[in-house]
């Protein structure tokens, strides 16, 4: 093994684990962690989520890790969602030694501006910003701010949940270029305590090189048990089906918190309050 730089190739898989720390990321109407598909609902008002996670993006190119790695999310204003992760990376690429450092802290703010109703979907926006906070010369970072740009929808189908969007990743560093994501999951509440989904997950082509980093769809299926009312336990785990193989996995705890919050779960103890 060398210490040294670090080609685009492993930084390409941090830029799939950053992308996957806003897309991965409640009660049985919601989205977000741990799926990579996210909802359109920002947490209630004056209500705070915390989550400390682990997250690994497994390609041909090596191996990203984010563990471990905290998200706290705040309900500023009504329908407007404030939120930050802070990951602590690690990167493993052939022929390298491993990399740990601070990542790239992503900053965004979740609004939603239609409600569900009987024909119309709830539908919101999520973008993000990602600071380059991670050292890219080792593999922990992008190099420069880059923006995620998704715009997302719900709708209850019976016993079922849907969730579906997509949008733009707007990247402009050396070996990179921009591309579209979009994503759909298919929920249900199982028990009082656990929730299941299954999910579809695909991008385009992050690089411009043919032999660098490119399309990928990717399936998995993930769910959250609830322990009490405002403490859970979040999994997922997929690989490709599609293209460029890659492997996800995702495993947190969840806390949220604010006025009301305990009046605010359901039956089950699942509150509604996931980014």
């Amino acid at each position: 093994m060398r210490n040294g730089p670090v080609s685009s190739a492993p930084r390409a898989v941090v830029l799939c684990a950053v992308l996957l720390l806003g897309w991965a990321a409640r009660c049985a109407a919601q989205a977000g962690p741990p799926y990579q598909t996210d909802d359109p609902d920002p947490v209630p008002l004056h209500h705070f989520e915390a989550y400390v996670f682990e997250l690994s993006d497994r390609t041909t190119g090596g191996t990203a890790l984010s563990v471990p790695s905290f998200e706290m999310n705040w309900g500023a204003a009504p329908n407007l969602q404030l939120h930050v992760v802070i990951p602590l990376a690690t990167n493993l690429a052939p022929g390298v030694s491993a990399q740990r450092g601070i990542g790239d802290i992503e900053l965004g703010a979740k609004y939603k501006f239609v409600d569900e109703t009987r024909r119309m979907p709830e539908i919101g926006v999520f973008p993000f910003i990602e600071l380059p906070t991670g050292d890219a010369a080792r593999g922990l970072g992008v190099g420069t701010t880059w923006y995620r740009l998704p715009v997302w929808l719900k709708k209850g189908v019976g016993a079922w949940n849907v969730f579906g969007g997509g949008g733009e990743v707007v990247v402009r560093a050396e070996g990179f270029k921009n591309y579209p994501f979009a994503s759909g999951l298919l929920q249900r509440k199982i028990s009082e305590q656990l929730t299941l989904g299954v999910e579809l997950v695909g991008h385009g082509a992050e690089s411009p090189d043919p032999a660098g980093v490119g399309r990928s769809l990717m399936t998995d299926v993930g769910g959250y048990y609830s322990f009490s009312p405002g403490f859970q336990l979040l999994f997922a785990a997929g690989h490709s089906v599609a293209w460029r193989p890659e492997t996800y996995t995702y495993l947190a705890l969840y806390w949220t918190w604010g006025p009301g919050a305990d009046k605010s779960a359901d039956a089950g103890g699942l509150m509604p309050l996931r980014r």
